[in-house]
């Protein structure tokens, strides 16, 4: 295992997670894309937010919740052997698998993927997924969504320190009725 593991961690940026998906992840819980929630799903019976879910969630290994976002961030060997077991009691206690042993290599293949999902973008990088039915299987696109270079954001306002006042305030009633 690398020392520069990362892993996709739920990012939300808003509360809007809380209202599409029926359960939402936590904030920077570990996730993977978890696909495999929809296996054997049929395309006409996917509507609302279980459809959410599937068009554009990544799965919390704990919760079992959705996350529009995640950031690749990296994980130390006791994180990602943290994420690899709740993903592993995840897939017995809310997917049904019956042997703890299979869930734990059906784990090790999520986590694996999401691994690499994270491994060339640099820690930071904001990764959107997009998912949708095609020729009868599942296909997903991956974006990445990096910080611009240069300066942040502009602000809207921008304090200037005055060293001199001026004499009198502006009568701004004055001026509007155009005597100033």
């Amino acid at each position: 295992m690398s020392a520069t593991l990362k892993l996709p961690r739920a990012l939300r940026l808003d509360a809007s997670d809380r209202f599409v998906f029926a359960d939402a992840a936590e904030p920077g819980e570990w996730c993977v894309v978890g696909s495999f929630a929809f296996a054997g799903a049929v395309p006409e019976s996917l509507s609302g937010k279980r459809l959410a879910a599937f068009r554009s969630g990544f799965l919390g290994v704990g919760s079992c919740g959705w996350s529009t976002l995640v950031v690749a961030t990296e994980a130390s060997l006791a994180e990602h052997d943290a994420a690899r077991a709740a993903l592993a009691a995840t897939l017995c206690a809310r997917f049904g698998c019956p042997d703890p042993a299979l869930a734990l290599a059906a784990a090790d293949e999520e986590i694996a993927f999401a691994a690499e999902l994270c491994a060339a973008p640099p820690a930071g990088t904001v990764i959107a997924l997009t998912r949708a039915f095609e020729s009868g299987a599942i296909r997903e696109t991956f974006r990445t969504l990096a910080p611009r270079a240069g300066p942040g954001p502009g602000t809207p306002f921008r304090l200037i320190e005055v060293a001199e006042e001026a004499a009198a305030p502006p009568d701004l009633a004055a001026m509007a009725r155009g005597e100033r």
